[in-house]
């Protein structure tokens, strides 16, 4: 397993390390038609295409590509979230980067995605990167699963989110805007909604595996946890949140 760490990432990109196995189990996948509206967008099946995932992390997005026939390489800062990936996807080559410097040779992939972790970057130096690395016709794939705020149970877990950490935070993301992606490199934007039944004890464990929670500390994470477990047993009696998401797609072709 390659090693190359080049740069220096963002502090709280870090934070998932202490948490690398709880992010595994209890972080959401992605649905197939994801995939598929990849595929249309950068007109051309997955299958074959070579393949960085940027932020790779424990490899929810790399397994779904390989899965899809993609020759993928995993790039991820992290040591804990790196060894993770590799425990479960010991098949998979694994760099030791970050998207501010690829350490991989221009016009050398087909495509790059980031799942979760474009914002981690420096954008003044992620976006020409990913140009010299993609070759002429090859796309740059972002997208992040967002909490569907239309429903209601969701909308409130925000408000008291936002009441924790303030305005600006909270651990449900927030829909990318336009304004937020380089400008220049005329990205598509597609929404994809989707949904999954977790056990109670799953959504808490998701919930206190996002950055927000990893560096605030033990005691208040377990303190606003356990709260929250006692307004969602009287929502979901059976034990079972049914967690509804909208995946925020931008692609943009070279």
């Amino acid at each position: 397993m390659p090693h190359t760490n080049r740069t220096t990432p963002h502090p709280r990109a870090l934070s998932f390390d202490r948490a690398a196995a709880q992010y595994a189990a209890a972080r959401p996948g992605y649905p197939p038609a994801l995939f598929t509206t990849v595929e249309e967008l950068i007109g051309r099946p997955l299958s074959g295409a070579r393949t960085l995932d940027i932020g790779a992390g424990t490899g929810i997005s790399t397994r779904l590509l390989h899965d899809r026939g993609a020759h993928v390489t995993a790039v991820e800062p992290g040591p804990g979230m790196a060894a993770e990936l590799h425990r479960s996807l010991p098949q998979i080559p694994i760099v030791r980067g970050d998207g501010n410097r690829l350490p991989f040779a221009t016009a050398s992939a087909d495509l790059i995605t980031y799942a979760q972790s474009w914002h981690w970057t420096d954008q003044a130096l992620a976006a020409p990167e990913a140009l010299r690395v993609l070759r002429p016709g090859g796309a740059l794939a972002l997208w992040w699963n967002v909490s569907d705020h239309s429903v209601p149970w969701i909308a409130g877990q925000d408000a008291r989110l936002r009441r924790f950490f303030g305005a600006d935070g909270g651990a449900h993301g927030s829909p990318v805007r336009s304004r937020d992606l380089p400008a220049g490199l005329g990205f598509v934007h597609r929404t994809v909604p989707w949904m999954r039944r977790v056990p109670l004890d799953t959504h808490l464990a998701n919930l206190g595996s996002h950055s927000a929670f990893l560096v605030l500390g033990d005691e208040p994470t377990r303190r606003f946890l356990t709260e929250e477990r006692v307004r969602l047993a009287e929502l979901f009696p059976d034990g079972t949140v049914e967690e509804s998401y909208v995946v925020d797609l931008s692609v943009a072709t070279r």
